[in-house]
C-alpha cells in the first residue's frame, strides 16, 4: 500500500487549480443518484450501496474519469457515503435494543479484517474484474428479489467460532469489493441462523459500520497518488460526492419508508429485482 499525501485531496485537478465548475455536472448527477438510493433504501429496506455503486460508476464514466478506475472510485466513494448513515442507523437500533451483541462480538474481528483486506485487494484488481464481480453478485440478488424465495432457518443458533469466522469473513470481503454495507448478505445469513428479522436488520446496521470504516480506509490508501481521478478525490474516495450524496440519501430514506406502506412490497421487490438484473447485464457488457 502507498502512503496518503495532502496533495491527494486535489487529485485530477487541472494545472493551476481546478474550479468547482469542473465538477458541478458530476455533483448534480450524484445528487440525483443519492436521492434515488436513499428512497430505495427506505422503500425496500436495502442498503443504498447496491444502487449507489452503478450510479457512481456511470457518473464517473460520463465525467471522463480514467476507465481503469471507474469501479474503484464508485466502490470506494459508496463505502464512505455509507459511514454516516450506518452510524445514525446503528444508534437508533441500539436504543431500541435491536442489535444482537453476541453476533457482533463473534463477527466483528473477521468483518473488520476482511473488509480492510478487501479494500486493499481492490487496488490490485482491474476495473474489469471488479465490475464483473459486482455485476455477478447484483444479478444473483436481482434473481432472489424476483423469485418468491423465503429465507427459512437452517439452524437454531448462530454458528460457533469457526463457522462465524467463515461467514463474517465472506460478508466483509464481498461487501468491501462491492461497495455495500453488507445488509444484503448479513440479513439473509442471520435469518438462516434463526435470528428474528427485525433483530437481524438492527444488527446489520452496526455490521455495515464495521465493514464501511475499514474498507474505506483500504480504498483511501490503495488509491493515493494514482492519476486520472476526478477533482477532490482522496485515494479512491471522491470527497465532493460524499459531501453531496450522503445528506440527500439520508433525507430521502424516510420518504421511501412512507411510500412502502402505501404500495405492494412484493411488486416493488420484483421491479427492483428487474432493475438490478438489467444493471448487472449493462455493467457486464461495459466490462467487455
Amino acid at each position: 500500500m502507498v502512503c496518503l499525501r495532502r496533495s491527494d485531496l486535489y487529485a485530477g485537478q487541472a494545472r493551476g487549480g481546478a474550479h468547482m465548475e469542473q465538477i458541478l455536472p458530476l455533483l448534480l448527477i450524484m445528487a440525483g443518484a443519492g436521492a434515488v438510493a436513499g428512497f430505495l433504501a427506505g422503500l425496500l429496506g436495502i442498503g443504498g450501496g447496491i444502487v449507489m455503486v452503478p450510479a457512481l460508476y456511470f457518473a464517473f464514466e460520463a465525467f471522463g474519469v480514467t476507465s481503469a478506475w471507474h469501479m474503484h472510485m464508485a466502490v470506494g466513494t459508496s463505502l464512505a457515503i455509507i459511514i454516516p448513515t450506518a452510524i445514525s442507523s446503528a444508534r437508533s437500533h441500539y436504543r431500541r435494543d435491536a442489535i444482537d451483541l453476541v453476533i457482533i462480538r463473534r463477527w466483528a474481528p473477521w468483518l473488520v479484517v476482511s473488509a480492510f483486506l478487501g479494500g486493499g485487494l481492490a487496488g490490485e484488481l482491474s476495473s474489469r474484474t471488479l465490475t464483473l464481480f459486482f455485476a455477478i453478485m447484483a444479478f444473483l440478488m436481482g434473481v432472489k428479489l424476483v423469485l418468491p424465495l423465503e429465507d427459512k432457518p437452517l439452524t437454531r443458533d448462530v454458528p460457533g467460532t469457526l463457522g462465524s469466522a467463515v461467514v463474517a469473513f465472506f460478508i466483509g470481503g464481498a461487501s468491501s469489493l462491492m461497495g455495500i454495507g453488507g445488509a444484503t448478505f448479513s440479513v439473509p445469513a442471520m435469518t438462516l441462523f434463526n435470528v428474528p428479522i427485525h433483530r437481524a436488520v438492527g444488527t446489520a446496521s452496526l455490521i455495515g459500520l464495521l465493514i464501511a470504516l475499514p474498507a474505506t480506509m483500504g480504498y483511501l490508501m490503495e488509491g493515493a497518488g494514482i492519476p486520472g481521478r476526478p477533482p477532490y478525490s482522496f485515494g479512491f474516495v471522491n470527497l465532493a460526492a460524499v459531501a453531496v450524496v450522503a445528506p440527500i440519501a439520508a433525507l430521502m430514506a424516510p420518504l421511501g419508508v412512507r411510500t412502502a406502506h402505501a404500495l405492494s412490497r412484493r411488486r416493488l421487490s420484483v421491479i427492483f429485482g428487474v432493475f438490478l438484473i438489467a444493471t448487472a447485464i449493462r455493467l457486464a457488457l461495459d466490462a467487455f
